[in-house]
């Protein structure tokens, strides 16, 4: 799927009644205080479902909750909203939450330097790394950065060091982040922990929450 039709269908979700972010605002009994997209809190019990959010159990400041393309969620009382899926949450948010895809692999929209982009999360990349071909796309002067040599699966290639003004995700905007652009072809920008590390990472199942640090 590319970045495009991955942003086209995340305008889309509103229409279709799936939540683009999701808070608890507190609890009634066994029933969840829910915030959908910025909308009025409205108690949901267990088993209910609200803008697309189903309530699947309540216990003392948090509930669990699906959202209607089966991601899981555990939210906490006085908590941010969660930005679903890379869709801004209204209002701004510290935190966003990623879906595994069947490989077991996060991948998610999101942009560099307010231009669209996918990115796949690598937690031993020691930077985000780009491919050359999408560093052009994207407009980056990555030939006035530091020259590098990087090391691939076919030995060493030459490559440049540049840091991005901006990588956002979501409603999660990170500022001056250390990159590396290769000539090696890339499926994706690979988010390594020269932005994963502004992050606290918490993963439940198929779901990786970051909340900035």
């Amino acid at each position: 799927m590319t970045p495009r039709l991955v942003l086209a269908l995340a305008a889309l979700l509103p229409a279709l009644g799936w939540a683009q972010s999701v808070s608890l605002h507190g609890l009634l009994g066994r029933q969840a205080l829910l915030i959908v997209d910025g909308k009025p809190p409205r108690a949901v019990a267990p088993g209910q479902t609200h803008l697309g959010v189903t309530v699947l159990s309540t216990d003392e400041d948090r509930a669990v909750v699906a959202l209607a393309g089966g991601q899981r969620l555990t939210l906490r009382v006085g908590e941010s909203p969660v930005s679903v899926g890379g869709a801004p949450a209204p209002g701004g948010s510290d935190r966003v939450a990623l879906s595994a895809d069947a490989r077991g692999h996060f991948i998610t929209p999101g942009s560099i330097n307010n231009r669209p982009t996918q990115f796949l999360v690598d937690t031993g990349a020691s930077v985000v790394a780009i491919g050359q071909a999408e560093a052009d796309r994207l407009g980056l002067n990555y030939r006035t950065g530091q020259p590098v040599t990087l090391r691939t699966a076919n030995g060493t290639a030459p490559g440049w060091a540049l840091k991005l003004a901006t990588l956002r995700i979501g409603d999660v905007t990170a500022y001056e982040v250390d990159a590396v652009v290769t000539p090696s072809a890339m499926p994706a920008v690979l988010l390594g922990n020269s932005f994963l590390n502004r992050f606290s990472m918490r993963r439940d199942g198929d779901t990786m929450l970051l909340v900035k640090r």
